[in-house]
């Protein structure tokens, strides 16, 4: 196996590996996030919700990886493009992160108050409604609008270098656009972060990332058009 299939393999694993990852710690956010006893359901469930966080921390590292393990292959086309996909999708890794820590936070406050024996309920819900909006933000702005923006990037080279058939980069940029779509609709509060509407928006950029993991898994990147890109670049 050469270097660039094996590079390729590993894309298609991250990917694959940032989506299941993502599912799986929202699930299991659940009892911390949802219903109006979530200061007492989130100690309760704390094992749960420590390991929701580390599925979303193996997301954050596993989204970084596809964006460094590409970027050899997307600078052939263009450079500055390349360079712009590392720093978003560092950007949006980011923000997923301070979505964790508000998670584990809301968590040590779910703590305070199961161990406080008369506690002051009205200050902790207004601190428990702050860390919940702190995630809400994170979850829009990170896995919608800046997954947007890179979608975008790297369907673009993908597009126009021709690493890939045709149709799995136009999936792309089509499910990129939704997807920016619905984090702006979002932003202004016309639709529900889950919602119908939010998760019928977002399956075109999920199908994309999950038939471009497979495609790089079982073919890799295009040798050809990989070589046409090298000559181009040494001329």
């Amino acid at each position: 196996m050469n270097s660039n299939k094996k590079a390729a393999k590993i894309v298609g694993v991250l990917f694959i590996l940032a989506a299941v990852t993502a599912v799986i710690g929202l699930n299991l956010y659940n009892p911390i996030l949802t219903g109006p006893d979530y200061l007492i359901k989130g100690s309760e469930h704390a094992s749960q919700v420590i390991t929701g966080a580390l599925m979303e921390l193996i997301l954050v590292v596993s989204a970084v990886g596809t964006a460094t393990t590409m970027f050899p292959f997307l600078r052939r086309y263009n450079e500055t493009i390349a360079l712009w996909h590392v720093c978003f999708r560092f950007l949006e890794a980011i923000i997923i992160t301070v979505g964790v820590i508000s998670v584990l936070s809301l968590l040590t406050l779910s703590r305070e108050f199961a161990a406080a024996g008369a506690p002051d309920i009205a200050s902790f819900h207004a601190s428990g409604t702050v860390l919940k909006a702190i995630h809400d933000w994170t979850f829009m702005l990170g896995p919608n609008f800046m997954l947007g923006i890179n979608t975008m990037m790297y369907s673009y080279i993908f597009y126009k270098s021709k690493l890939v058939p045709r149709f799995i980069p136009i999936l792309g940029m089509t499910g990129a656009t939704l997807v920016f779509i619905a984090a702006l609709l979002e932003m202004f509060g016309v639709i529900q972060q889950v919602s119908v509407w939010g998760v019928l928006l977002s399956l075109p950029v999920a199908a994309n990332e999950m038939i471009l993991a497979v495609w790089l898994i079982v073919k890799g990147f295009n040798e050809s058009a990989l070589a046409a890109l090298t000559t181009k670049k040494s001329i």
